[in-house]
């Protein structure tokens, strides 16, 4: 199945039911995303020379047919990962927090069954329900309960595949996320319960309302409400956030209705907040032993990486670095996203739910990567990073910059439908790729040694 129930998607494409004969797609909420392997796209710059495809990197039978597949071992080995991972770097002693709205019925059992798929340990699971205050009188307008689920399973296999020895918390909300304010103060509930309970260093968060919807003074208000929190949370109590960019290309919702696409450029909070890292999209391909990625572009149906400039926060000290090309673009305003990985639906994880085998896809899927990833720097440094966006880019103006990262200079995120012009993927940061998609094995021991330095300066 495939929704689009928010702009956090799409999260799943290419669904097959086990219980069939043979293999079909499922029917999804929403319309349907452009399938292209990975054998039709067009082959990106910056190939990466990769071991030999094993058994470890054969997704199971109902997704085999499809050459953009891939299994854990595969995105471990894409990022970098796999080599930390044989040598005991695996998220141990860590815990993940995934924030969300409902949860998942069958999240325990759909985790037994990708465990077991690709022989990986049992979870350190925990589902949570706090209390929490909430205004809103419908706690699902748009019907999302399903979506939420998959969104929610999605984001605990990415977790559990890059660090299969971290802890993974779910928190859920009683009311759904969308547009504009509604269900934000129930998530910042959440989120103040993580550091009052101290759960867990690192958050997910695969949501987000459109700038455009928060403009009024409610919206403005609930801003600095979370502006304070993040700040305090980062700064203060050594958290990292990772954000989804959004997966409109260089536009999002209009309206808090969500009725329709915005004709004019903008983004999305929480990635636009500058004390978050925004994570964005590529499309990454597998070649024999040879992968190759670009940003994740629209194909016709308005799906590509979000990216483009705030509306609301002025240019962090941190992107004031890059070079007069990239300021040229920022003209003082927030660039999103930071960073990147792995979000188009076409060559994503092999993701399983409630008896249903898909390839996953989305910013969604690319931002719980990325906590993935952190869990493991936390684990190699032994002590929680934090705010990891200051050290980020003094990475990119150093001489480690291309082993850290891997560059994304092909692709756009003009997004087609909307007829919105998006912006290029170039050399060096960009507002589709941010910095680019990490080489975790070069990235995070850079990355803890910039830290250790700068703190100590």
């Amino acid at each position: 199945m495939m929704f689009i129930s928010r702009r956090f998607l799409p999260v799943i494409l290419l669904s097959f039911l086990l219980a069939a004969c043979g293999f079909g797609y499922a029917e999804g909420s929403g319309s349907s995303h452009s399938s292209k392997s990975a054998a039709q796209s067009t082959q990106a710059a910056n190939p990466t020379a990769l071991p030999p495809i094993t058994t470890s990197d054969i997704c199971p039978s109902p997704l085999n047919h499809f050459s953009g597949c891939l299994t854990p071992h595969a995105m471990r080995v894409a990022y970098g990962v796999e080599s930390l991972f044989e040598k005991g770097f695996t998220g141990k002693g860590q815990t993940v927090i995934d924030v969300v709205s409902f949860g998942s019925p069958t999240l325990k059992q759909d985790m037994d069954t990708f465990d077991k798929a690709f022989n990986l340990p049992a979870i350190n699971l925990d589902i949570l329900s706090p209390p929490v205050s909430t205004p809103e009188s419908n706690p699902d307008p748009h019907h999302d309960k399903s979506g939420w689920a998959s969104e929610t399973t999605l984001d605990v296999q990415i977790i559990h595949a890059i660090a299969p020895d971290a802890k993974v918390v779910v928190l859920t909300s009683p009311v759904a996320e969308t547009e504009g304010t509604y269900g934000l103060s129930e998530f910042r509930q959440l989120n103040q319960y993580v550091i009052d309970h101290k759960l867990g260093n690192i958050v997910s968060q695969s949501w987000g309302a459109s700038e455009l919807t928060l403009q009024d003074a409610q919206g403005q208000q609930e801003l600095q409400k979370w502006d304070q929190f993040y700040q305090q949370a980062t700064t203060q109590q050594g958290m990292t956030y990772f954000s989804s960019s959004g997966d409109s290309g260089a536009t999002d919702y209009a309206d808090v209705a969500m009725t329709h696409i915005a004709s004019v450029p903008t983004t999305s909070f929480a990635a636009s907040s500058p004390w978050v890292t925004a994570v964005g999209g590529t499309t990454i391909h597998r070649t024999g032993s040879t992968i190759n990625e670009q940003a994740w572009g629209d194909t016709g149906d308005g799906g590509a990486s979000g990216g483009g400039f705030s509306r609301f926060y002025k240019t962090p000290d941190y992107q004031k670095a890059l070079p007069a090309s990239a300021q040229s673009l920022l003209q003082n305003r927030r660039g999103v996203p930071d960073v990147s990985a792995d979000a188009d639906p076409s060559t994503g994880l092999a993701f399983y739910e409630n008896g249903v085998w898909d390839l996953a896809g989305g910013t969604s899927a690319a931002a719980p990567l990325w906590a993935g990833i952190m869990a493991i720097a936390n684990q190699m440094a032994g002590h929680p990073l934090g705010f990891i966006n200051p050290a980020l880019y003094k990475l990119a103006a150093s001489n480690t910059y291309n082993q850290d990262f891997r560059d994304i200079t092909q692709g756009d995120n003009t997004n087609r439908s909307a007829n919105v012009q998006g912006y290029p993927a170039t050399t060096g940061w960009d507002p589709v790729t941010g910095l680019g998609s990490p080489n975790a094995e070069k990235l995070i021991p850079d990355l803890i040694s910039t830290m250790k330095s700068t703190a100590s300066s």
